[in-house]
């Protein structure tokens, strides 16, 4: 691990790694039950890099890297529904305009029931992913004259585009996907002359960063499955083999006490 920011707080992610090094060691012989409970320990009760680095150091691959910190704050998570973000009102812009320029409508804001764009010789961008809405179904009007928009909705939202273009046109590749229950309906509409409106349809960077790191969980938690699972099969082999010497020791001794009594018969006789 790097000694730069030891004082950085260690996520879930980077404990879990940590313990994925334990786990191999162990496996491989070089920690011992003892050795690798005491370290586990350590490592789930590890609160920065700089307590995390000890716990591998001398392992190979014994080493936490520290992440570089973004220190531009970042915008919340949603984890309401979709009703939570069906707002009501009036909206918080009503339009954009892009004379030789370009506008840009994303992050937090409430989209009116109706959206007017235009663009001469300029561009749009009309991020939805994480606004909210004023009703269940809106429409966004957009008009482009040898200019361009983007409109980018979540995941979960219908999608309906009955713009038409000369020249030009209107992407039409996210239609016909099915909405969430109570998701909103967008409708993208207009006119583009020597231009385009494109549509497609993105989580945003921290949903995908979530979903990356469920995956990885996934995949951690898979590999503890084999590894478990080889355990349990070693373990049963071990004890067929116990049982089996068992068995050979269990025949050796009755076959020596059949000759032992044999021979005790056989000297009771000649005593005769």
């Amino acid at each position: 691990m790097s000694d730069e920011a030891p004082e950085l707080r260690a996520s879930d992610a980077d404990r879990e790694r940590v313990a994925e090094v334990l786990r191999d060691a162990l496996a491989e012989g070089r920690l011992d039950m003892e050795e690798f409970e005491e370290r586990l320990d350590a490592t789930y009760q590890a609160r920065t890099y700089g307590e995390l680095a000890p716990i591998t150091r001398d392992l190979p691959v014994g080493t936490v890297a520290v992440p570089k910190v973004d220190m531009v704050k970042k915008s919340e998570d949603w984890d309401g529904s979709w009703a939570d973000r069906i707002v009501g009102g009036e909206g918080s812009s009503t339009g954009g305009v892009a004379v030789m320029s370009g506008f840009q409508r994303k992050g937090r804001w409430t989209v009116p029931r109706r959206f007017n764009c235009f663009a001469f010789w300029g561009g749009g961008e009309i991020d939805l992913r994480e606004a909210n809405f004023a009703d269940r179904e809106v429409v966004i009007n957009c008009v482009a004259i040898m200019g361009g928009m983007q409109v980018t909705v979540p995941p979960g939202v219908e999608v309906v585009v009955r713009g038409f273009g000369i020249m030009g046109g209107f992407d039409h590749r996210e239609e016909g996907v099915p909405g969430d229950p109570g998701a909103p309906r967008v409708i993208v509409t207009g006119f583009a002359f020597w231009g385009g409106v494109g549509v497609e349809r993105k989580r945003t960077r921290e949903q995908r960063q979530e979903l990356r790191e469920e995956r990885r969980r996934e995949k951690l938690a898979r590999r503890e499955q084999r590894r478990e699972l080889r355990a349990s099969i070693r373990e049963e082999q071990h004890e067929a083999h116990r049982e089996m010497l068992e068995d050979h020791r269990d025949m050796w001794r009755h076959a020596h006490g059949d000759r032992q009594d044999r021979g005790a018969r056989s000297r009771e006789r000649d005593e005769d």
